[in-house]
């Protein structure tokens, strides 16, 4: 093995809270819209790509005004993110620390352009990833995000850390395991690999 790629949401740390917040207050004091956006909501719609998750928010608006509206919540999410760290899953740093000092890490995400950038100023664990790409970046399903990033650095025998079946059929697609996140967002009944929290990868692979 000589890599391990992670997903964000769900994966490494839980946003909902803040994003549901940001959103919630952006859409009804700048769109004037009568819609509730909360923690559990999301749940169910992380890890779709931007624009999935705006058509079935806003179903009622063009897809112009769907792209235009969940853009400037993510600006709003942005900055509510940069101000106040969404929580990490326990273990998460001490876990990254160990896995880097014998693998390459990366990170794959269905997210927004920025997001993982905010991520990683967020909670102040950019020096344990090599690099990321994600969906705002690429265009592409997960799966082909994926295979680019592979292909990017030059890696042939790595992993996926997700918390979806998304994530497991990406990786199914994609051609390489996954190590499923029980502690997420998701369920996956036949994963490759198990874990109920971060510090289990580091029996798998240290």
């Amino acid at each position: 093995m000589d890599s391990i790629i992670f997903d964000v949401d769900g994966t490494l740390w839980d946003s909902t809270e803040i994003v549901a917040e940001s959103w919630d207050e952006y859409l009804h004091s700048k769109e004037h819209m009568n819609i509730t956006v909360t923690a559990e909501r999301l749940m169910g719609l992380f890890g779709q790509p931007l624009p999935a998750i705006a058509a079935q928010l806003l179903p009622d608006k063009t897809e112009s005004e769907q792209l235009r509206i969940i853009d400037a919540c993510c600006q709003a999410e942005h900055e509510a993110l940069l101000k106040t760290c969404a929580p990490l899953y326990e273990g998460l740093e001490e876990t990254l620390k160990t896995l880097s000092e014998k693998y390459p890490l990366y990170i794959v995400s269905n997210c927004q352009a920025g997001y993982i950038e905010v991520f990683l100023k967020s909670s102040g664990l950019g020096k344990y990833f090599r690099g990321h790409l994600c969906f705002g970046d690429t265009g592409l399903e997960k799966h082909d995000t994926i295979l680019k990033l592979m292909d990017t650095y030059h890696l042939k025998d790595t992993v996926y850390v997700g918390d979806t079946m998304g994530d497991f059929l990406s990786c199914q697609k994609a051609g390489i395991p996954f190590v499923f996140a029980s502690y997420g967002f998701g369920n996956v009944p036949e994963p490759d690999y198990r874990i109920s929290k971060p510090t289990d990868l580091v029996k798998l692979f240290a």
